[in-house]
This record gives structure tokens, C-alpha cells and sequence, in this order.
């Protein structure tokens, strides 16, 4: 650190982030310059980095504007900044979670150090037994959104630190650019995949929706992840009151609840609903509905509220595995080398989507089996076109050895 310099950034947290933002891996910004290409001068990198951090001078390049389609129709705008301002957004992005962790509360678990997905789907499950009602919302198009006023004003309740402030500004206002294209001036919103907007997103649903709901409704349960949140109601009643409340809550700060992903979810199989209320909800890619489940140290089977892997998140695993894997044109790779290529995917998909209700996770297991099989079908001409001798050689796979593939250690193939 420099006396010289007006602001107190190290180096050291330059060189820090760095290294998170090399970890994370990513795509090339608007320059077309990679990670690889930024590490090639490394150090002239971070130098000028941080000296123009530190100066005062450092002004954001446009954020590469890139159109991702979504699994239920049209499509999601993603913002994509330069290696080396990512670099910089990560050095305020900690510093900003220092001092805004303490402040957010226990059950808001999007982007957060500590927290993750599935500790927001085993809370829910563990209320969806308590509350026989729950109000699913979504909030349409959250970062497009966020009104740079109200943020601000919430920025500056609990950040002091001139340069935070001054650079958390700068990228707020940076354009977004296409390639090829004129860059795009922007007044509102933070881009969806900048470093630094996940922070700014939940200090702002902090303020619309979570401290709101514990200053106002402290006895309802909630739970939010990112834009994607929860309410425990106790009636139908309720729940149509809270869902008008909410929307009136959220038009109120810029925002709106998506009409076809917010709606109110019975969760007891004795309650006689009406036609037009929903049995189900998918959150996090789990579907929460009634299910045969087996009581604790019992053989006893009843009736529960349980999540599992959802159709879509099933769907969209298939998808990757038929057209993605590309498997017929892996012959080259013997058993051994095809099953380490494959477990780091598989063990990502089962540890996440198998934590709960496990038997459902049987239909994955038996797809990727198919595949590995239908490899060797491809690789092995002895079974070209054989079924049965093919579904042969996959037991006896196994039977040698059954801890090739990570899956089968829950999942035994028969």
C-alpha cells in the first residue's frame, strides 16, 4: 500500500483476487482477452490494476451483453466483464461482504459465504411439514431492475469506505455492449454475472423483502434465495393476503412478482382445495409435493411433503448426457479413463439432487448406465448390436468392480 495513493487498496488484495477469479474460471469480456492471455503478463496486469484502483482513475470497460436462453422459454440477459475488471470487482466484492454478511439475515441464502442451495431446500422441507401453506414467488428480471437510487441509499447506510462507494457506482452505470455493436448506456440494474452484483442484489432484496417481512410479519416464516423466494402461510387466507401485499411491496421498489412462477401451494394432502390451487412447487430444482416416505426407525410408510430431483432439472441432465457427452465418439478412451472424465459430473448431479428422497435419483442412474453402455456397444465390436450381452458386460463391470463409477455405490446395476 502506497501513502501516495488516496485510496487504501493493498496489493496483496489485488493479488488475492486474482487468484479467486482465476479459480472461477470464465469467459473473455468485450476485449477477447482471456484468463490465459491476461496471466501471460501478469504482474504489468495487476500492477496497472491496482495502481489505477488506488488512484482514483480506474474507469470500467463496457460489459459484454450475452443472450442465454432459458430452460422455461425466452430468454436471460447475462453481463459479462473483462478478466481484469472482474479482478476489481472481486477486490470490492470482499470487501463488501466483510462488512454486509453481519447485517443479512440467517434465511436469505443466495451468493452468500457458508450458505448454499441445498441448506435452503432442507429448511423448506423441515417447514413444509410445520405450515400447511406456502406462497412461492419470483421476482421477473431482479438485475435489470434494481434501482440505482434506493441501492445507493442502502449502500451508504452501512458503507463508508470512499472507493467502494465510487467504483460500485462506475460499474452500475457501465454499458453493456454486443460485439460488434455501439455500446448501451444503463441507468438502472447491476449485469447478471459481474462479480460484484450478487453482493449488490442481496443488499437490495435485503431491504425490499427481508428486513421489510421481519419488521413487519416477524411470525411468518421465509426463505430467499437470490430471486427466488418463499413464504409458510398458515391458510389460503393468509397467503392470498400476503401475495397482494408482496406485490404491492415490490412495484413499490421498481420490482415485479413473474405471473407465471409465483402462485400458493397447499401442503396437506387432507385439505379439499379448489382445481386452480397448486399441489407443487419446484424450488432450486427440487419438486416439493406429497410423497410415500418411511417413517424413522420404522417400517411404517406414509403420506409426506418431500422434495426430489424436478422434471425439468431431470430433463435438462438427459439433454446433456445424449447430446453434450458426445460418448459414441469417446471410443478412444479405455473404461478407466471414461470413468474418470465422467465422475466429477455424476458426483456433482447426485450429491446435489440426491441429498433428498433418493429413490427418485434411480431413473439418472439407470440413464447414465444406458449410455456408458450404449459406449460400449461403440467401442467393443463384440457387442455391436448385441442388447443383451452388452447389458451382460455392464454387470460384470460392475460385479469387478464396483466402485468405477460414483453412482454406483447408492445405485447397484443389475
Amino acid at each position: 500500500m502506497s501513502s501516495t495513493k488516496p485510496f487504501g487498496i493493498s496489493k496483496q488484495q489485488v493479488w488475492e483476487a486474482w487468484k479467486c477469479v482465476k479459480a472461477n474460471k470464465g469467459s473473455a469480456g468485450i476485449d477477447l482477452e482471456s484468463i490465459e492471455d491476461f496471466e501471460s503478463n501478469l504482474s504489468n496486469n495487476l500492477y496497472k490494476l491496482w495502481n489505477r484502483m488506488s488512484s482514483g482513475s480506474y474507469f470500467p470497460p463496457p460489459v459484454m451483453r450475452i443472450p442465454i436462453a432459458k430452460k422455461s422459454g425466452g430468454t436471460r440477459i447475462l453481463g459479462v466483464p473483462t478478466v481484469g475488471d472482474r479482478v476489481a470487482q472481486t477486490v470490492a466484492k470482499k470487501c463488501l461482504e466483510a462488512v454486509l454478511e453481519p447485517v443479512f439475515l440467517p434465511d436469505s441464502y443466495g451468493y452468500r459465504p457458508g450458505k448454499s442451495a441445498l441448506d435452503a431446500v432442507a429448511i423448506t422441507r423441515k417447514r413444509c411439514w410445520k405450515h400447511k401453506w406456502v406462497l412461492e414467488f419470483d421476482v421477473q428480471g431482479l438485475f435489470d431492475n434494481i434501482r440505482h437510487d434506493l441501492l445507493n441509499k442502502a449502500l451508504s447506510k452501512h458503507i463508508n469506505t470512499d472507493w467502494i462507494l465510487l467504483y460500485v457506482n462506475r460499474w452500475l452505470v457501465a454499458p453493456m455492449q454486443e460485439p460488434g455493436k455501439a455500446a448501451v448506456p444503463r441507468t438502472m440494474g447491476t449485469p447478471q454475472g459481474g462479480c460484484v452484483s450478487s453482493v449488490l442484489s442481496n443488499l437490495f432484496l435485503h431491504y425490499v423483502f427481508d428486513a421489510w417481512m421481519r419488521r413487519h410479519y416477524p411470525k411468518l416464516q421465509w426463505c430467499r434465495y437470490a430471486d427466488d423466494g418463499l413464504v409458510h402461510c398458515s391458510s389460503r387466507y393468509e397467503a392470498e393476503k400476503m401475495l397482494r401485499i408482496l406485490q404491492d411491496r415490490f412495484g413499490a421498489c421498481g420490482l415485479k412478482l413473474h405471473p407465471g412462477k409465483t402462485r400458493i401451494v397447499c401442503c396437506d394432502r387432507r385439505y379439499k382445495v379448489p382445481k386452480d390451487c397448486a399441489r407443487e412447487f419446484t424450488f432450486l430444482g427440487y419438486t416439493f409435493r406429497m410423497r410415500k416416505t418411511k417413517a424413522q426407525n420404522s417400517s411404517k410408510i406414509f403420506d409426506g411433503f418431500q422434495p426430489a430431483i424436478s422434471g425439468e432439472a431431470l430433463k435438462s441432465i438427459r439433454r446433456q448426457i445424449k447430446y453434450d457427452w458426445k460418448l459414441k465418439s469417446k471410443t478412444y478412451l479405455d473404461l478407466e479413463h471414461l470413468a474418470n472424465w465422467l465422475n466429477p459430473v455424476i458426483r456433482g448431479w447426485f450429491n446435489y439432487y440426491g441429498r433428498h428422497y433418493k429413490g427418485a435419483m434411480v431413473k439418472l442412474a439407470r440413464f447414465v448406465n444406458e449410455h456408458i453402455r450404449l459406449w460400449a456397444t461403440h467401442k467393443y465390436q463384440k457387442l455391436w448390436r448385441h442388447r443383451i450381452r452388452s447389458y451382460n458386460w455392464l454387470k460384470n463391470v460392475y460385479k469387478c468392480n464396483p466402485k468405477l463409477f460414483v453412482h454406483w455405490k447408492e445405485y447397484p446395476v443389475y
